[in-house]
């Protein structure tokens, strides 16, 4: 049984429809990148799993069961980091777990753990002013992980990082999911980013958001390669080169939808 399903998803704001028919199952364990043009739905879509809306037809089921909130079952990670600033960066590890009930000193085992999870040993008593923002959306990821979700979604969490601590943040992820087991929902508008993160990727269409195709990326030897090595191969490029000729057309249908609404 598949660990998550979009079963006939459609989400609707007034007279206008964002998420129109959305079918798609995950897999346990499974590291699905979502990808579109902007303005598609992607973190719609994110916010109907997360429980922060509701989807106006259709259904969405986490282990068989209809989603109808926020869970615990999911950590959530968002573009711009969300940490507490009076908080340390173990204080803000620890928010998450006082709200569960977990003790205090427990609470403080277990953000260090997280903590040093996410390469911050050391930083456990900076606030988020004293840290980059790499650091920070570590921080952010060590929280969300902290309370043990099965499912962690992310919403283009690397977005506002320069290219650099992007590209070894990427390479942590990788490392954090391989060692956790998670089931993770990464949404991106990089093409480049979806084919380095994702066993598979779903590319939308525009406005109204559908799945136009999932993309399954195999790597012969992935686990082998990191970095620049993996990014040069000639699979690499394959595989962006599908993506983006799936996602071409789709990205011009949103930038004419974008100017004929600023005609009006």
């Amino acid at each position: 049984m598949a660990k998550i399903v979009f079963d006939g998803v459609r989400k609707t704001f007034g007279e206008f429809t964002a998420l129109d028919g959305i079918d798609l199952e995950i897999r346990s364990g499974e590291f699905l990148v979502v990808v579109g043009p902007s303005g598609c739905g992607k973190s719609t879509l994110l916010d109907l799993l997360g429980g922060l809306s509701a989807p106006t037809a259709g259904r969405i089921l986490l282990d068989g069961k209809e989603v109808s909130g926020p869970g615990l079952d999911r950590g959530i990670v968002f573009q711009q980091y969300a940490l507490l600033p009076w908080r340390t960066a173990q204080g803000n590890v620890e928010f998450g777990l006082e709200a569960t009930g977990v003790p205090r000193r427990q609470r403080a085992a277990r953000a260090k753990e997280f903590l040093d999870l996410v390469g911050l040993t050391g930083f456990e008593d900076r606030h988020p002013h004293q840290l980059s923002g790499g650091m920070r959306q570590r921080v952010a990821i060590a929280r969300s992980l902290a309370y043990d979700p099965d499912v962690l979604l992310m919403d283009e969490p690397f977005a506002a990082l320069d290219a650099q601590t992007r590209e070894s943040l990427q390479d942590e992820l990788r490392r954090i999911w391989q060692s956790t087991g998670k089931t993770v929902v990464f949404i991106t508008h990089g093409i480049e980013e979806a084919v380095y993160l994702g066993q598979r990727v779903a590319v939308m269409t525009s406005r109204p958001g559908r799945v136009k195709e999932v993309v399954p990326v195999s790597f012969g030897d992935r686990d082998g390669l990191l970095g620049e090595a993996l990014r040069s191969s000639p699979e690499f490029a394959r595989y962006r080169h599908e993506i983006w000729n799936l996602l071409h057309d789709e990205v011009a249908r949103a930038q004419q939808l974008e100017k004929e609404a600023a005609a009006v």
